[in-house]
């Protein structure tokens, strides 16, 4: 049995990921910031990662875990929020303090929005330009890991995530946005023009993804998890309305679609998949 420490373990992606990790039977050190997470086969742990006290040895009994997980990231649907860029050398101090204690396997949440601008298929070689504070932050901590992982020689994933839905009452995505408006009997939803081509994927089977991916490290570096068939973001959100029975239409083109925003992009499966198949096999 695996023991895997997941920092946001209580968000919108952790609290799936640790289902997943638990029912593939893995010990689950759950690390949330105010949240407990509930569950008979998790050792839920408060506590502050960003804090200068903060010292991963002092809330660890016993041996270190096998390997950690870092999905904990404040702000991600605010894309230009400050905190994206202010908290970047604490997730870079607390990454780096868990190796200082013997954890040679990490894994992280990455995102598409490290690329920028891009068309196409995004893969592990794809050069980034960042458009966003939120993608500038990820994308630096990316880099500064992979130079840190390659003088320590140490295990290091690099997750990075695609359009999220699923769950959406829990999720900031626009796929909850809109299920609220809904809810609050609004009968449009303003919206952009939705001709962009994005690669979404359900919230519990990138749980899966994730889970399987640091469940070995065979397979290391860049991992897209992903589903590599890019879909418009009209018809995603089409499908969604009727799917779920709402009644409300969409209001094209109420706001400009954003610059950075590519009319096409989707990532590489090909290393997550390798994965996936290795473990139904």
């Amino acid at each position: 049995m695996k023991t895997i420490m997941v920092t946001g373990a209580a968000g919108y992606i952790g609290r799936h990921v640790v289902e997943a990790l638990v029912t593939k039977g893995a010990h689950v050190i759950a690390l949330d910031v105010n949240k407990s997470v509930s569950s008979e086969h998790v050792e839920s742990i408060v506590g502050d990662i960003f804090s200068q006290d903060f010292d991963v040895r002092s809330i660890i009994s016993g041996e270190m875990p096998d390997a950690c997980l870092h999905l904990a990231w404040r702000n991600g649907f605010q894309h230009n929020a400050d905190t994206h860029i202010l908290d970047l050398s604490s997730h870079y101090r607390f990454i780096t303090s868990l190796v200082d204690a013997g954890i040679s396997h990490i894994a992280v949440m990455g995102t598409m929005h490290e690329v920028g601008y891009w068309e196409g298929a995004i893969d592990e070689t794809t050069p980034c330009n960042p458009q966003s504070k939120y993608g500038i932050a990820k994308d630096a901590l990316r880099r500064a890991l992979l130079l840190d992982s390659q003088s320590r020689n140490y295990c290091l994933q690099w997750l990075r995530g695609y359009y999220i839905y699923g769950d959406d009452e829990k999720s900031q995505s626009v796929f909850g946005k809109l299920l609220g408006a809904a809810h609050e009997g609004k009968e449009t939803f303003p919206f952009t023009s939705g001709v962009n081509r994005y690669d979404f994927t359900d919230i519990r089977v990138l749980a899966d993804m994730i889970s399987e991916a640091v469940l070995q490290t065979d397979i290391d570096g860049v991992i897209n998890c992903c589903t590599g068939n890019p879909v418009s973001l009209a018809n995603k959100m089409e499908s969604f309305i009727k799917d779920n029975g709402l009644s409300i239409r969409l209001e094209y083109g109420a706001y400009p679609d954003r610059p950075y925003d590519s009319p096409g992009v989707w990532g590489n499966p090909d290393k997550i998949n390798l994965i996936m198949a290795a473990c139904c096999n």
